[in-house]
């Protein structure tokens, strides 16, 4: 057996993108649109890793999809957490759970994708602002 993907659907492809790629720092692997069917499917994956794929499902008919809390989250390794963080706030993105442990963070994608930031080897020395920064929202 073999690990293919993980799909989340999604309602803004270009958000998407933006948060998936542009911000998180995923690739896009390859990509489908399906006029029949009336749907896209993107897939992503971290650089040099095309076997950790995310499937972004678009189905052309606008629908309401919730916020997706009994899917659970995705996960990603990160070389720095930090940095990452501060990355993605100078972006937009809300920190939902910081970092304070220097080892494990939440953010959501626009559809309320929960993902998990987890560092790389060991937790980091706990740091500011991070250490004394509060969750913002659900994660």
């Amino acid at each position: 057996m073999k690990y293919l993907h993980t799909m989340v659907r999604v309602s803004d492809v270009d958000a998407s993108l933006d948060f998936y790629c542009d911000k998180l720092g995923l690739e896009e692997v390859r990509r489908m649109d399906n006029e029949q069917g009336r749907f896209t499917l993107i897939f992503l994956a971290p650089p040099g890793q095309p076997d950790a794929q995310i499937e972004l499902t678009h189905n052309w008919d606008p629908e309401t999809y919730g916020e997706g809390r009994n899917f659970g989250h995705l996960a990603y390794e990160v070389d720095d957490i930090y940095a990452l963080c501060d990355r993605l706030m100078s972006q937009g993105v809300t920190i939902n759970r910081p970092p304070r442990d220097g080892r494990m963070a939440f953010v959501r994608s626009p559809d309320n994708i929960s993902i998990e930031l987890l560092q790389k080897g060991g937790a980091k020395e706990p740091a500011e602002p991070w250490k004394s920064m509060g969750n913002t929202g659900k994660w």
